[in-house]
């Protein structure tokens, strides 16, 4: 579903690159800090991630850059797949393994921990962790309950489409230590709090070690930049980390290894600059379907017309019948509903290269389909 870009640009060219980069980010890093290579690779500050990682977690951040930023929301909307370490027996305040114990209970027994899990599937209603990135009257919760003012946050719905353990550590009591569980989840869910309410569900308490991302929508961790340099994410690994306190040294440079430590800066930046090129990929029409547009193909004739702005015309687009097909689908929404959003619409050259979003709207007034732009990507 995804694609490579074609290749490198020239120097001094970057000015021009647009590009989706999944990344793979390490712990100890905040997820704004993970993107001080990139725009450095990129000589670029137009970056930005699609959903944010906590400083403790890993894995995939799909990154947009250039003009492809005006996507980013669209990217937000994605499912995500994850994998926890649950360390039970103990909640802290921030629900991982920066804070402080709050609570303790004693350890769930197998049967119960997998009753419990099950549970929790489908579409539940969950309280964000008190520590987020949500706001709050202008303020982010986070700063909010630092300063004792956020207790908690309202529920609201979320889904989890599967659930699944993946290992488990247990005494020789069989209650349930350690757990490795996969969630994959709507946006919006916090695993955090998956692990809190599934411990009270079964008269516990927990909290997350170990977070890694492994999927957002149609993109995977191993095809990311620097997944190479992925550490094993097991139980046991997991817990030697947190015992010896072994995180990385937050800065951008944080993914190289020992050995390229020693080696000129430079060496080590063409090294990080030729990884994240190599590892940038092109939006492409099967991309743009999974973000729910309707592709369109721009008639190479009217290239000119559309980045200039001219009013939009059906006869633009070779494959217009793809959006009269859809609109029929959007006259029924629209009966059920008085209300409904206009469709969005990716636009390509014939050679696949992404020129812009489109929007269609139907006019009652008429009962017409009607264009107008989006956004444009005016060098194409």
């Amino acid at each position: 579903m995804i694609s490579r870009s074609a290749g490198s640009p020239a120097a001094g060219n970057y000015a021009a690159l647009s590009g989706i980069l999944p990344y793979a980010k390490k712990s100890g890093l905040t997820s704004f800090s993970s993107l001080g290579c990139i725009k450095k690779a990129l000589h670029t500050k137009k970056v930005g991630h699609t959903g944010t990682l906590d400083s403790f977690a890993e894995g995939l951040l799909v990154v947009l850059t250039g003009s492809l930023t005006r996507l980013v929301p669209f990217f937000t909307l994605f499912d995500k797949t994850y994998e926890a370490v649950i360390s039970f027996g103990e909640e802290t305040d921030t629900l991982d393994p920066s804070g402080s114990v709050i609570r303790n209970a004693p350890l769930p027994d197998s049967a119960d921990f997998e009753k419990s899990l099950s549970a929790f599937c489908g579409t539940i209603m969950q309280s964000p962790p008190a520590y987020s990135a949500i706001h709050v009257n202008g303020k982010r919760a986070s700063e909010l309950a630092r300063e004792g003012r956020l207790e908690s946050l309202p529920e609201r719905p979320v889904t989890v489409f599967k659930n699944e353990i993946l290992e488990t550590r247990l005494t020789s009591e069989n209650k349930v230590r350690y757990a490795r569980v996969l969630f994959h989840v709507s946006k919006g869910t916090y695993i955090r709090s998956l692990a809190r309410d599934i411990a009270l569900n079964c008269n516990s308490a927990a909290h997350l070690i170990g977070l890694k991302r492994t999927k957002v929508g149609c993109f995977s961790l191993e095809n990311a930049a620097f997944f190479d340099e992925s550490e094993d994410f097991t139980i046991d690994s997991v817990v030697r980390r947190m015992k010896n306190g072994s995180v990385h040294v937050p800065t951008a440079e944080a993914h190289t290894s020992f050995d390229e430590a020693r080696q000129s800066a430079d060496e080590v930046q063409a090294r990080t600059e030729d990884v994240i090129l190599r590892s940038l990929m092109s939006f492409t029409s099967e991309t743009a379907e999974y973000c729910g547009f309707i592709p369109l193909t721009l008639r190479e004739k009217h290239r000119f017309d559309f980045i200039n702005g001219k009013p939009l015309k059906t006869h633009f687009f070779e494959d217009f019948e793809n959006l009269e097909a859809a609109f029929e689908l959007y006259k029924k929404r629209l009966s059920a509903s008085s209300v409904c959003e206009p469709l969005n619409c990716a636009v390509f050259l014939p050679g696949r290269t992404f020129c812009g979003i489109v929007q269609a709207g139907f006019s009652q007034a008429d009962s017409r389909l009607h264009l107008k732009y989006g956004f444009v990507i005016a060098a194409i």
